[in-house]
């Protein structure tokens, strides 16, 4: 098994008051396998602080890459800057999903601009998934990826347009390379886009304005219009899970929460446990499965009770619309639906 660690500290304090921006440009060019763009880390680093140390870890043999870089100077002093953690090896990344998603994996979630391949989870990290062309099967026949981890610490200007995503891009070729994967390289968005906040309320648009989105589907279900419903896309056409969430509008005579729909999509094995029941292992009600690439892909939807106008029928309706849209857009097999 291969292991290789690679550091790159600053000089001491007295080298580090004397000659801090050369010395920063240094750590840069050779931190995260040189995997850091430079003008983005500038962007992303807060007022008053630099780079002051990084440290990679690269375990070829159990496919595992990490690197985190940590700041120093302003009131970020000591604080982390970005840790990066790559899996190639599907019980890892399994473990990793299981993480971010819990119970019936409705969880909250963002998606990325322009489809990249990943989403924003519920604690803010940037999670990408990419096809490993130059790794071999796993054991069990399965087309190897890498899952990519960006975690960027608290005191990081995430809010800056774009920059968020152009480091989790780099850093995803970066650990690509690293550990043989071979995948394309990802393109940095056109659009700039601060990296959402998972503790903000995700945009509402109406039902109509989904159209062109992975929501589209919800165009089609006929939801009563005096309810004034509307949706949240929290997906893309890439990612390997998605929300769509719909909700009625809330009255200000009425003490009770508004009604709302969830669809949710997952694509790998790994999914299979999120729509099973826990007790007997057979599929749960309202969900559905298709095969995609040669993996399992999972659907499902959930709702508030006693929507009016939203009976058992209309909820199975709705949860065929929203899983033969996704069958069709990713030219997946073999759709089952459980009721």
């Amino acid at each position: 098994m291969k292991i290789s660690v690679a550091a790159a500290v600053v000089l001491g304090m007295g080298g580090y008051v004397t000659q801090p921006y050369v010395q920063e440009w240094a750590l840069i060019r050779n931190a995260c396998g040189g995997g850091l763009p430079q003008d983005t880390v500038k962007q992303l680093t807060p007022e008053d602080s630099l780079l002051e140390s990084a440290e990679s870890r690269t375990m070829e043999g159990l496919g595992t890459y990490t690197c985190e870089v940590t700041l120093a100077g302003g009131e970020a002093d000591g604080h982390r800057f970005v840790r990066v953690t790559a899996y190639t090896r599907r019980d890892d990344q399994d473990r990793e999903f299981m993480s971010v998603f819990r119970e019936n994996g409705f969880n909250r979630q963002s998606p990325l601009p322009e489809a990249l391949p990943g989403f924003v989870d519920a604690y803010g990290d940037v999670r990408v998934v990419v096809p490993c062309p130059g790794l071999t099967a796993d054991s069990d026949g399965r087309k190897r990826k890498l899952l990519v981890n960006v975690h960027l610490g608290e005191s990081t200007l995430t809010g800056v347009p774009g920059a968020a995503h152009r480091m989790a891009v780099a850093l995803t070729g970066m650990a690509s390379d690293e550990l043989g994967c071979g995948a394309e390289p990802l393109k940095a968005p056109e659009r700039e886009v601060p990296l959402p906040d998972p503790s903000d309320d995700p945009e509402k648009v109406p039902l109509a304005e989904a159209a062109g989105t992975p929501c589209e589907w919800v165009t089609e279900v006929g939801l009563p219009a005096d309810e004034g419903w509307r949706v949240s896309v929290e997906a893309n056409s890439a990612s390997p899970s998605g929300r769509c969430d719909l909700s009625s509008a809330e009255d200000s005579e009425d003490t009770q929460e508004p009604s709302r729909l969830v669809s949710a999509f997952w694509y790998g094995d790994w999914s299979n446990r999120l729509t099973a029941d826990e007790n007997h292992g057979v599929p749960r009600s309202m969900t559905a499965t298709a095969q995609c690439q040669g993996e399992a892909a999972n659907y499902a939807l959930s709702g508030t009770e006693s929507i009016p106008g939203v009976d058992a029928a209309a909820e199975q309706r709705m949860l065929k619309l929203f899983a033969q849209d996704e069958v069709r857009r990713r030219n997946c097999t073999g759709l089952r639906f459980h009721f």
